[in-house]
C-alpha cells in the first residue's frame, strides 16, 4: 500500500513539473515580430542535458527540449543520465530540462545541467528522498 501511495505522489510531482516546463515553453514564445536577434539566439547550438544523482538514488524520468519541443525519457535507472546531443534551430529561444529521481534517504541529491556548445550554462538541484530538479537556459 505504501508503494502505491509513493507512486501516486511521484507521478503527481512529475505531472506538476512537466506542466511547469510546458508553461515555460509556451511563455518563452515572443509576442512581437521583431527579427533582430538577441543574445546568441540567431545561431544554432549543440545542447546536451544531464542529470547526476547521489549514490543509491534512481533516476526515473526526464523531460527536456528546446522551445516548444519537449522530449520525455522514461523508465530510466541509475544515478546518471545524459540526453543525446540536440541541435537547436537558429532563432531558438531557450532550453529546458526536468528530471525526477528517488533517493535512499532524505539527504539524497539530484543535479540537472544544461550544456550548450560544450559549456555548462545552467544547473538546478534538488535534495530529499523524492527528487525533482529543473533548469532553464535562455540562449
Amino acid at each position: 500500500m505504501k508503494k502505491m501511495k509513493l507512486n501516486q505522489v511521484f507521478k503527481g510531482t512529475f505531472l506538476m513539473l512537466a506542466a511547469t516546463l510546458l508553461f515555460g515553453f509556451v511563455s518563452s514564445c515572443s509576442s512581437d515580430d521583431d527579427d533582430n536577434p538577441v543574445n546568441g539566439a540567431s545561431k544554432t547550438h549543440k545542447v546536451v542535458f544531464k542529470a547526476i544523482a547521489s549514490s543509491g538514488s534512481n533516476i526515473d524520468v526526464a523531460v527536456y527540449g528546446i522551445d516548444g519541443n519537449p522530449t520525455t525519457a522514461s523508465s530510466l535507472s541509475g544515478t546518471t543520465w545524459s540526453s543525446p546531443e540536440v541541435t537547436s534551430e537558429a532563432g531558438a529561444y531557450n532550453a529546458n530540462v526536468a528530471v525526477n529521481a528517488i533517493g535512499p534517504n532524505a539527504s539524497s541529491t539530484l543535479k540537472v545541467q544544461i550544456w550548450v556548445d560544450g559549456e555548462l550554462k545552467k544547473e538546478g538541484t534538488s535534495s530529499g528522498q523524492y527528487l525533482s530538479a529543473s533548469a532553464s537556459y535562455v540562449f
